[in-house]
This record gives structure tokens, C-alpha cells and sequence, in this order.
């Protein structure tokens, strides 16, 4: 027996989880087939745009988190290096540079292998992940866009944490 011969019953497809997380929650989605369903969701720097898409050749619910960020042509090096610095800082997940549409994503994937079947906790988390992510490092991306500055210093100046209000 191989490891591709175990059955695939399923009784949920987890698309479907996701949508039920998003209805409760109260996110606007949208379902464009059975396999995928963006949703938007606010933060404190920007909205982000999750997509969750079941990859059945793969076992695996992906998802990707992107917000509205162009990297201009000039810029691209510094944003792969950002990249790369803040990977090195997380646990779960990681940043990518969408080259076809120049834009900052975050992505994880949760693998369910033989029929497992995805939970809402584990769904809800997977979004908590990406945005708490973005929220983090979205100001270094900034910087590095924007201000024109290296990444190191982009990295640094988005690390640091105020309290309370002024």
C-alpha cells in the first residue's frame, strides 16, 4: 500500500467550514466555487484579503493574506530582503512577494490528510495568524515602499511597541 492509496472521506469539504466561520463572524466573503472563498477583513493599518483555497492534489486548505501594497520595480529588492528578515521572526506562516501582481501576501497552509476534517478553531486561527502577521509588519513594508528605506531599518522602526496615547 502506498501512502496515496488511503481513502478520502470526507464529510465536510473545508471551504465550507470557513464560510460557516465567516458567516459567523460577520465578514463579507464570497464564494467563487465550491474550492475557494475570499474574505476581507479590517485591521488597524489596512483591510486584508484572505483567500482560503482547498488544494485536494495536496490535502491542504491554503491560505493567503494580502493587502494594498504595489512594490514598484525599484523596490523589489529591499521588500525580498524585508522578506526575508521578518520570516526569520515568525513560527507559522511566511511572506511572499506575488511577482505577477507585485504584491505583499502571507501565506499558510493547514495540511488534512485522510479525510481529516478542518475545525473552526483551527480555520479562525489560520486568519488570526495572517492578520495579526500583516498588522505587525505592514509599517516595514511601508517604509521600505514609501520612505525608501533599507530593510534592516524598515524592520526596526516597525518592531518598535508604544504604550498607551498621547
Amino acid at each position: 500500500m502506498s501512502l496515496t492509496d488511503v481513502a478520502q472521506d470526507r464529510n465536510e469539504h473545508p471551504v465550507d467550514m470557513v464560510e460557516r466561520v465567516a458567516s459567523l463572524n460577520q465578514w463579507a466573503f464570497e464564494r467563487s466555487d465550491e474550492d475557494e472563498i475570499s474574505i476581507s477583513v479590517g485591521g488597524g493599518w489596512s483591510d486584508y484579503h484572505v483567500s482560503f483555497t482547498w488544494l485536494e492534489d495536496m490535502d491542504s486548505l491554503h491560505m493567503g493574506a494580502a493587502f494594498d501594497l504595489k512594490v514598484p520595480d525599484g523596490r523589489r529588492a529591499e521588500v525580498l530582503k524585508l522578506i526575508s528578515f521578518i520570516n526569520e521572526q515568525l513560527w507559522v506562516g511566511h511572506f511572499d512577494l506575488w511577482h505577477s501582481e507585485n504584491a505583499v501576501m502571507f501565506r499558510h497552509a493547514l495540511l488534512l490528510p485522510g479525510g481529516i476534517v478542518a475545525t473552526a478553531e483551527q480555520c479562525e486561527s489560520m486568519l488570526k495568524i495572517a492578520v495579526d502577521a500583516c498588522e505587525r509588519y505592514f509599517q516595514a513594508f511601508q517604509f521600505v515602499v514609501w520612505a525608501g528605506k533599507g530593510a534592516r531599518e524598515a524592520l526596526s522602526g516597525a518592531m518598535f511597541d508604544t504604550v498607551g496615547e498621547a
